[in-house]
């Protein structure tokens, strides 16, 4: 059953990118009674998919599709976009497209940094970071798992604390299993990206599922040293910060120990990465701090060598 129409229901969400996780942000924001239209570069007029969820069997999803013209095309401006292609994408994604200058974005996206400079001044950024986990089955897509997910404001390194959720916040979270929208978002944030800064590109790299690294004492060095770089940089960026990331890594790769990374599924797929939005975000902010990061600035080099 869906929520009654209401004016805060009434303005639909737009998706860019219908991948995994854009589908699965879809599919709770039509369970809370939400319109959501997914952005095309064809004519195509309705997008239809299957879920699998880990209860209660498969799950038809139909999206209403608009193809993503330029703004002098449109006769209104979109007010709430949902942000899911890959973060290399979103400079093309965004390109011309009539966002209304108080627009909220929700950014479910890999890394940090992939929308800056690409919003209009006004616009409220609310990033998403999700431990549920979802992969592609035949013409199907199978949530794994439906874990915390995370939304908070977007806000600048050291600056002022998440503001309070919008108002579609709540019923979206009736109906979105462990959604919340914590204080310490951004703690919640950067450990994600540091777990993704020491897994994604050793496992890409050495072409290894996730358990490997801490198997192997070298790669596990290596993680130790990634681990303590970026820490360094985020102590620098928040006093608060409680450093000391390795445990944390060592337990998302032993809890994902026969997993394969994003990262290094886009290498074995000879895909672009996302290594410029996790181990390059970290090294843009080193850079403005006057700190050097070796480990992760190997890393990056190394990755862009095999997929410029």
């Amino acid at each position: 059953m869906t929520t009654p129409a209401s004016p805060d229901h009434a303005e639909p969400w737009y998706l860019l990118g219908a991948g995994n996780m854009g589908l699965l942000a879809a599919h709770y924001l039509q369970r809370a009674g939400f319109t959501v239209i997914a952005l095309r570069r064809d004519d195509a007029p309705t997008l239809e998919r299957t879920l699998l969820l880990p209860s209660g069997g498969p799950v038809p999803l139909q999206l209403l599709c608009e193809r993503a013209t330029p703004a002098p095309t449109r006769p209104t401006p979109i007010r709430r976009l949902v942000v899911a292609c890959k973060a290399p994408f979103s400079a093309a994604a965004l390109s011309g497209l009539p966002l209304a200058a108080d627009a909220t974005v929700l950014r479910l996206q890999n890394g940090l940094g992939s929308l800056d400079g690409l919003l209009p001044a006004g616009a409220r950024r609310v990033e998403v970071v999700s431990a549920s986990a979802v992969k592609r089955d035949g013409d199907a897509h199978r949530v794994v798992a439906e874990n915390d997910t995370w939304m908070g404001e977007s806000a600048a390194p050291g600056g002022p604390a998440a503001a309070e959720p919008p108002a579609w916040f709540g019923p979206l979270a009736r109906h979105w299993p462990k959604l919340h929208w914590p204080d310490d978002f951004r703690h919640r944030q950067w450990r994600k990206l540091v777990g993704n800064a020491v897994i994604n590109p050793l496992t890409g790299l050495h072409d290894v599922a996730n358990g490997h690294i801490f198997e192997d004492p070298a790669l596990a060095a290596e993680a130790e040293q990634l681990a303590r770089e970026a820490d360094r940089v985020l102590t620098a960026l928040d006093p608060t910060w409680p450093g000391d990331s390795l445990p944390g890594v060592r337990a998302l790769a032993d809890a994902t120990a026969g997993n394969t990374s994003s990262m290094r599924a886009d290498m074995q797929a000879g895909a672009v990465t996302e290594i410029d939005a996790i181990n390059g975000w970290l090294q843009r902010q080193a850079d403005v701090l006057g700190l050097d990061l070796p480990a992760h600035r190997r890393l990056v080099a190394a990755v862009k060598a095999r997929h410029p």
